[in-house]
């Protein structure tokens, strides 16, 4: 594996337990505050809010794990590694949110179809709220720079998103209450929570489904790999291919070459091998790569032998 990758990938998980520690902080703070704001306002909608948050702080806490696990290096029973671990705290993560969801559902469901008379304190309401909202946005801006190389990174990013949109929604909906007196507009701002929860949990829970079904990553062409090895010199097919990822960014690929018999006379699959595996590695990104390579008439018999 080249150096510079390695080193990369290191000061990438380095910087991502940073951030996601500053925003644990932050996460369990507001949380706090919301959860005593919903205990003193009687606002359904700060309080599913809080349980997002909640949610989300276990999230966080996970990935953090995760990430630190993640960085442990590779043994003979782990030969990968521990870069998995990212995937399953991400499955995790998925779990949480899709159970908070299903709970402010009811809850808000609950409350609309009540025929009691509210009791919710809409000023104070407001300001845990845009509390909320400053914290989330400011969470959000230190877990962007690595939502784009973790899928472990995307789900906790993900979770703080839902919460600002959580925040934008109470907020709304205290106005709503302060202008109007209509305080069902909080049952309302509780389903628009829920509502924006079950998308992002649905979405994060297929990426991890296709990571550990191995399939083929979405950035991954495999006709177009196909078309690169082909491209080489001396070599003449390419079959059973498969490529797919440990993590997301993390992609390993493997394929059986055919290659002309000169190749093996001149001995120049050595330098074969490196042209291939660099290949992959430059255009695809791919840097575990395993290329069995064989002459004509060992493809052939191979090919019975599928039959």
């Amino acid at each position: 594996m080249p150096g510079g990758h390695s080193h990369g990938h290191g000061h990438g998980a380095g910087a991502n337990r940073s951030r996601l520690s500053i925003a644990i902080a932050i996460v369990a703070t507001v949380l706090v505050v919301e959860a005593l704001g919903a205990f003193f306002t009687g606002s359904l909608s700060l309080f599913a809010d809080a349980g997002h948050m909640l949610s989300d702080l276990i999230g966080l806490v996970i990935a953090l794990i995760a990430t630190i696990v993640a960085a442990r290096p590779a043994n003979d029973r782990h030969s990968y590694g521990y870069q998995r671990a990212e995937v399953f705290g991400a499955l995790v993560n998925s779990l949480i949110l899709i159970v908070v969801a299903a709970f402010v559902t009811f809850e808000a469901v609950s409350r609309l179809v009540s025929t009691e008379p509210g009791d919710v304190k809409a000023p104070l309401m407001l300001v845990v709220a845009a509390v909320g909202l400053v914290a989330n946005f400011a969470s959000l801006m230190i877990l962007r720079g690595g939502a784009k190389t973790s899928i472990n990174m995307r789900g906790a990013y993900l979770e703080v998103l839902g919460d600002l949109l959580g925040s934008i929604a109470v907020i709304l909906a205290a106005v709503v209450i302060l202008l109007t007196g209509f305080e069902k507009a909080d049952a309302i701002a509780s389903l628009l929570i829920a509502a924006m929860i079950v998308p992002r949990a649905v979405s994060l829970l297929r990426d991890v489904v296709s990571v550990l079904n191995q399939s083929t990553p979405p950035a991954m062409d495999v006709a177009q790999i196909r078309a690169h090895i082909l491209d080489e010199p001396g070599v003449v097919d390419v079959h059973d291919v498969h490529v797919w990822a440990i993590t997301s960014g993390q992609y390993v690929f493997s394929a059986h070459i055919v290659v002309e018999q000169a190749v093996f006379e001149r001995g120049e699959t050595g330098p074969l091998l490196d042209s291939l595996s660099g290949c992959l590695d430059t255009h695809f990104d791919v840097e575990h790569s395993t290329f069995q390579l064989e002459p004509a008439e060992h493809a052939k018999h191979e090919e019975n032998q599928h039959h």
